[in-house]
């Protein structure tokens, strides 16, 4: 069949994307699904900061691919030997397939799975495979998602079943931002109850770590961004105060005086070096700082060595939020549905396909929050 989708043929354009049209809305071919896998009518899709760098080129893929991972839709077929869901099943994309028999997925670490992480690499889906192609070549599938198509085919790995009344544009914030960002507060930290929170960074990754921290019933709760947007919204879904790093002198000590002495815990969602070295610096004695955005590959991060040890402190990676998938998904819509988790309040817009190439002029500026592919005209 044919459908309309992005394609990311050179990553490393300049800004602004409006101009240098770093995607373009192409007809591709998509083969049907094969063994294991299904065809996808996606209903929205999510731009993330993951697929803004992979256009700006700090986290390199195969090109040319079709972008987008963060997303949701509906069954329209299913290809041999898939079991978990049918056509007509509402479900959201998991960017990390589980193969489920690698020593992660054994160990109960689906997020790290080994299959999954190669195939992600390769642009391919979990069977090694490539179902979009164009001009007699393939095009590859980010993070085996590849959302930003009115249609795509996935492995039944990379799904999770929703209710049938789930609401599915708010639900595809489900598989990226609310995932890690919630993710990351209680399955990677496991915040208690009381203690003090500091997160660094407040795109939709952070915002959803504040929710996440309030959730936890961590007090007090610390945001920290240049954005007083971003501040101003932080405050409303739970942080009982904002720092703003540049009108403030000194923000890791802004935050260490807010929480009497250092955070107990520390989350960096910026995807900076930088800004992970001063989590570090805010966090106390026997604190931990959860590192979640993904920085460019070539950085390194200094910390002083001796506070590791003297001080009991500690550093730990978040992917995907440390989740369980078909576990977490479910128990996060449920939060969502009883109002205890307005993941409604991150989306700053809606816009079309055509309007891709502006919108991540937006979110890299840091004029948006989550904007959401709506596919309902795509399929008019």
């Amino acid at each position: 069949m044919k459908v309309r989708g992005a394609v990311l043929r050179q990553m490393g354009l300049p800004a602004p994307y409006a101009q240098s049209r770093p995607l373009s809305i192409e007809t591709i071919e998509l083969s049907p699904p094969g063994p294991g896998e299904l065809l996808v009518r996606v209903r929205a899709a999510g731009l993330c900061h993951s697929d803004l760098s992979v256009i700006d080129g700090s986290r390199p893929r195969p090109t040319p691919m079709v972008l987008g991972h963060e997303a949701s839709g509906v069954v329209r077929e299913t290809g041999q030997g898939v079991t978990d869901v049918a056509a007509g099943d509402r479900v959201v994309f998991s960017f990390v397939p589980a193969c489920g028999r690698c020593v992660p997925c054994a160990s109960g670490r689906p997020a790290l799975c080994e299959r999954g992480a190669e195939a992600n690499k390769a642009g391919a889906l979990l069977g090694g495979g490539r179902r979009f192609r164009n001009d007699g070549g393939e095009v590859n599938h980010l993070l085996g998602v590849a959302a930003f198509s009115q249609y795509t085919v996935a492995a039944q790995e990379s799904l999770v079943k929703l209710p049938a009344d789930a609401p599915l544009e708010r639900a595809a914030l489900l598989g990226c931002a609310v995932l890690t960002g919630v993710g990351a507060v209680v399955n990677t930290a496991r915040v208690e109850p009381g203690t003090a929170v500091a997160v660094f960074g407040l795109g939709g990754v952070g915002l959803c770590a504040v929710m996440g921290a309030r959730l936890a019933g961590a007090t007090p709760i610390i945001a920290v961004d240049l954005v007083e947007a971003k501040l101003r919204l932080a405050r409303e879904l739970g942080a009982t105060a904002t720092v703003h790093a540049t009108d403030t002198a000194d923000p890791v000590e802004a935050v260490r005086e807010l929480t009497g002495g250092g955070a107990h815990w520390a989350f960096e969602s910026v995807g900076s070096e930088q800004v992970l070295a001063q989590a570090y610096a805010a966090t106390r004695r026997g604190g931990t700082t959860v590192a979640v955005g993904l920085p460019h590959p070539s950085k390194r991060l200094a910390v002083p060595a001796v506070t590791v040890v003297a001080e009991e402190r500690t550093i730990k990676g978040s992917y995907m939020g440390s989740a369980v998938p078909r576990r977490d998904i479910p128990r996060l819509l449920g939060l969502h549905q009883a109002g205890l988790l307005p993941v409604d309040r991150l989306v700053t817009a809606t816009i079309t396909l055509d309007d891709i190439n502006p919108a991540f002029d937006r979110l890299a500026a840091g004029e948006a929050v989550r904007q959401l592919v709506g596919f309902d005209r795509e399929h008019a």
